[in-house]
């Protein structure tokens, strides 16, 4: 069974949160929420969600895939924990994937791991931030080998579906989404 790990800060955006826990839970797929923090976590929109685990209890499992909700300030909370940063690195170096939505693209960046790559984000979330031949494309979903990264909360869905894809499968993708009747 494949395993993913999805850390939650405070301030993380709900509907990509629990859209990519849910999809890759229907999935069959072994999913890991870490809180950054001890207890609830509340989200921007005020929902509070309580973890699995606490990150820093995580970090010693092996992951196929880390998956970074965007929000803010949750992108921002993200980027400020070093474990995350490790994590992020390591699971690079091993060729596992890494994937971030919205905002959360922005820690990619800081972890040294956006150079030459395609991406995608939220408008305006990676302003100011100058990385060596990464291109911003704006569109929904962006794969670029190992890194994948989507738009927004309103792309929530087909990021997911593609996580699943990528980790079981196009039989147990369309399996998933037939029963969501889009």
């Amino acid at each position: 069974m494949k395993k993913v790990l999805v850390p939650l800060a405070p301030g993380f955006e709900e509907l990509e949160a629990v859209t990519i826990i849910d999809l890759l839970r229907r999935a069959q797929i072994d999913v890991t929420v870490a809180g950054l923090e001890k207890g609830p976590i509340t989200g921007s929109r005020g929902t509070r969600i309580v973890p699995d685990t606490l990150l820093s209890s995580a970090v010693n499992s092996d992951y196929d895939m880390l998956v970074l909700p965007g929000g803010l300030p949750g992108a921002d909370n993200l980027n400020s924990d070093d474990h995350i940063h490790d994590l992020l690195q390591q699971m690079s170096v091993k060729g596992k994937y890494i994937a971030a939505i919205c905002a959360a693209p922005k820690v990619l960046a800081s972890a040294g791991l956006l150079a030459n790559k395609e991406i995608t984000s939220y408008p305006g979330s990676l302003s100011g931030i100058t990385v060596e031949g990464m291109h911003n494309t704006g569109e929904e979903v962006v794969v670029d080998n190992n890194v994948i990264t989507s738009r927004g909360p309103g792309t929530a869905m087909d990021f997911s579906l593609l996580l699943i894809q990528l980790l079981a499968g196009d039989k147990i993708r369309n399996e998933v989404e037939e029963g969501l009747q889009r």
